[in-house]
């Protein structure tokens, strides 16, 4: 074939081509920002189950929740450092945050070496948050030693 036997340029094919390439990145680029805000996702999922719990007033399901393990009564020694009566005096009605109507999983952020992640709740609509942490190992929760600042939803999307 010589270069004067060959293919008519094809504009339309050039141009579906562009627009598969264009596609492509703006779905790979998507599906990028997807999963690095969703990382989270099974720490907010454990500490909204935990606050469901409380919601609802069963405080030995919270306490199961808080250590992931279901049959904790049969072996409350591997609680000491943590009883369920101490438990009861922090989640209860006479703890710090009082009967829990309502709540809201705000944000959550992950710690630098990834072994958790710090999530930030908000509790019957009050100024001051919850931070939990949840582990990512196990989902086993705790308080937070640090707390953190969620933003607005622009931020969320730039972060």
């Amino acid at each position: 074939m010589t270069l004067l036997d060959a293919k008519q340029y094809d504009a339309g094919r050039d141009r579906r081509r562009r627009i598969w390439i264009a596609v492509l990145i703006v779905v790979f680029v998507a599906s990028a920002w997807v999963l690095y805000h969703c990382r989270d996702y099974p720490q907010r999922k454990a500490v909204g189950k935990f606050f469901e719990a409380l919601q609802s007033k069963n405080y030995e399901g919270a306490y199961a929740i808080w250590f992931q393990d279901p049959s904790w009564k049969q072996h409350p020694q591997n609680y000491s450092q943590y009883q369920f009566n101490d438990f009861y005096r922090d989640w209860g009605p006479g703890g710090e945050w009082g009967l829990i109507k309502s709540y809201a999983v705000d944000c959550s952020l992950p710690s630098s070496g990834g072994s958790g992640a710090i999530v930030q709740v908000t509790v019957n609509s009050r100024l001051e948050h919850v931070y939990v942490w949840a582990d990512k190992s196990n989902k086993t929760l705790s308080f937070s030693p640090n707390e953190i600042q969620c933003g607005n939803w622009w931020g969320w999307v730039t972060e």
